[in-house]
C-alpha cells in the first residue's frame, strides 16, 4: 500500500459512517459521488472535520508553556516525548497526520464531483464551493509541512522532503511524497485560484472567504521569510477587516472572555482537544507573563492565576483545551508591521504596531512607542508578536523561520525533575517525526535524526 493510502481508506470509512445520507457509494472503487451543490456544502460546512482537528503538537512543542513536574508525569508517554524534545520520540498512532489528510480527502472529494454536478446550480455558486474546498485543502497542506517539513530555505526547498500532496479523492491513485518547494507551490496556487471565487467575507467564521485567502497567503509567505509577498497580502487582508477588539470591552475575570467568534477573525479555525497544553495543565512561561507592564490588559486578558502558576485565559476559543489556530486581524498589523520593519518603513511599520497596542491597553494609559531605526522597529515588533499571538499555535513556524538568522535565534529550554532539555536553532528535531503507523504502512522514509 502507497504512502497514506492506508490512512485514507480508515478516513473514508468514518466520512461514509458520518455522511452516508448524503452519498452514493461504491464500495469496490473510489468512487463516491456527490451529486448536488447543496451536498458539497453540507459535506465542506461539517465544522467538526474541516475547522477542528488540527494536532496541537506545533503548539506543545514551543516555550509558550511549561509542565510542572507533577503535571509531566500526567500525560501519555508520546506527548511527554514531544514536550521535551526526545530525539527518537514519535508518534505510534497516525491521528496528527491522517486526522490533516482526513480534510485533504474531503476536499479533493468536493473537487472531484463538482464538474459532474447539473442539477441547475448557478456556475458561480460551483465555484464558489470549489474554491472554499481548495482553502481547506490547502490550509492542511501548510499545517502539514510545520510539523513534517523542514522550515522553507529557498536554497534547498527545492530537494528537501515535502509532504505526499494529494490531488485527487482517488483512494487507489499512488501517493508520492513532493519536496518543500513542491508543498508550498501547492499550498499557494490552491489559494490563488480560489481567490476570485470567493466573497469578500464569509456568512460564517468558519467558511474561507478573500479576506482568510489573504490572510493565509501572508502567513504562509512569512513562514517562508518572503516579506515582499507577504506584505501586500497582509495588506489586502486588512482592506477587508481591520477590526480590533478594545480589550477595555472584556471581561477581566472570566476564565473564557472572548466570545466564541469575535470580529477580529477571518477564518475560525481550532486544535483538537489536548491536556497538556489546555489551561488545566499548561502553566504559561513566566517570564513572558512577567514582561507585561502593569496598563497592558493582556496581562489580565491573558493570565489567570492558577496553583501558584498562571494559565492561558486569551483563547478566541472558550475551551479550555481546543485552541485557535486560524486567522485574525492582531496577526495581520503584526506581521505587516514586521514586513514594513524589514523594508525599512520604520514610520509605518509603528504606526501599525501603535495601532494595535492601542486597543490592548488601559484607555487613556498607552504611550504610542518609537523606534529609532528599523532594526530598533522589528526588534519591538518580534517581541510584541511573541507576546500578542500567545498559544495560537503560530509560535513554533516563527520559532523555525526566526532561527535561520543568528540576531534572532534563540534556544529553548525545559526543566523536568531536576533533568534540562534543550532544543538548540536549526535542529533537526524542528521537524517532528512522521508517525509510526504511517511509516509502517507506506513507503515513506522517516525524517533524520
Amino acid at each position: 500500500m502507497k504512502t497514506i493510502q492506508i490512512l485514507i481508506l480508515t478516513a473514508l470509512a468514518l466520512f461514509l459512517a458520518s455522511c452516508q445520507k448524503y452519498l452514493d457509494v461504491k464500495t469496490n472503487s473510489s468512487q463516491v459521488f456527490l451529486t448536488t451543490a447543496v451536498q458539497c456544502q453540507e459535506l465542506l460546512d461539517n465544522t467538526n472535520n474541516m475547522n477542528a482537528g488540527y494536532p496541537s503538537d506545533q503548539e506543545a512543542s514551543t516555550d509558550d508553556y511549561y509542565l510542572s513536574d507533577a503535571n509531566f508525569t500526567q500525560q501519555a508517554g508520546e506527548d511527554q516525548n514531544i514536550y521535551i524534545w526526545l530525539t527518537n520520540g514519535y508518534r505510534k498512532g497516525p491521528t496528527t497526520w491522517s486526522n490533516l489528510y482526513y480534510e485533504v480527502e474531503q476536499a479533493n472529494l468536493v473537487l472531484q464531483a463538482l464538474p459532474t454536478i447539473k442539477d441547475g446550480t448557478p456556475q458561480a455558486t460551483l465555484d464558489m464551493v470549489k474554491a472554499e474546498a481548495l482553502f481547506y485543502r490547502s490550509y492542511a497542506f501548510w499545517w502539514l509541512a510545520q510539523l513534517y517539513c523542514k522550515p522553507y530555505i529557498a536554497a534547498s526547498a527545492a530537494t528537501d522532503p515535502g509532504i505526499p500532496i494529494r490531488l485527487t479523492a482517488d483512494i487507489n491513485a499512488v501517493s508520492t511524497r513532493g519536496t518543500v518547494q513542491q508543498t508550498y507551490d501547492q499550498v499557494i496556487n490552491d489559494l490563488k485560484t480560489a481567490l476570485p471565487s470567493l466573497p469578500a467575507t464569509a456568512i460564517l467564521p468558519t467558511r474561507p472567504s478573500q479576506g482568510a485567502v489573504y490572510a493565509m497567503l501572508a502567513r504562509v509567505y512569512l513562514s517562508m521569510a518572503d516579506y515582499t509577498n507577504a506584505l501586500p497580502n497582509a495588506t489586502a487582508a486588512l482592506a477587508i477587516n481591520n477590526q480590533l477588539t478594545d480589550f477595555n470591552t472584556l471581561d477581566q475575570t472570566s476564565n473564557f472572555p472572548f466570545q466564541h467568534f469575535v470580529k477580529d477573525e477571518y477564518f475560525h479555525n481550532v486544535t483538537i482537544g489536548d491536556q497538556m497544553t489546555g489551561a488545566y495543565y499548561a502553566f504559561m512561561d513566566t517570564t513572558l507573563y512577567k514582561s507585561f507592564q502593569t496598563n497592558d490588559l493582556r496581562k489580565v486578558i491573558y493570565f489567570k492565576s492558577s496553583n501558584g502558576g498562571y494559565s492561558f485565559s486569551g483563547n478566541y476559543e472558550p475551551s479550555p483545551n481546543n485552541l485557535f489556530n486560524g486567522l485574525a486581524v492582531d496577526e495581520m498589523y503584526l506581521t505587516r508591521a514586521e514586513c514594513y520593519a524589514r523594508a525599512g518603513s520604520t514610520s509605518l511599520a509603528m504606526a501599525d504596531l501603535n495601532t494595535l497596542l492601542t486597543t490592548r491597553w488601559v484607555t487613556g494609559t498607552y504611550v504610542p512607542l518609537t523606534a529609532s531605526s528599523a532594526a530598533d522597529a522589528l526588534s519591538q515588533i518580534l517581541v510584541e508578536r511573541r507576546k500578542e499571538l500567545l498559544m495560537r499555535c503560530t509560535r513554533w513556524t516563527d520559532l523555525r523561520r526566526l532561527n535561520q538568522d543568528p540576531t534572532t535565534a534563540i534556544t529553548l529550554t525545559r526543566v523536568i525533575n531536576g533533568k534540562t532539555y534543550t532544543l538548540p536553532p536549526n535542529d533537526l528535531r524542528y521537524t517532528l517525526l512522521i508517525p509510526y503507523a504511517v511509516l509502517e504502512n507506506s513507503t515513506i522514509a522517516q525524517n533524520p535524526r
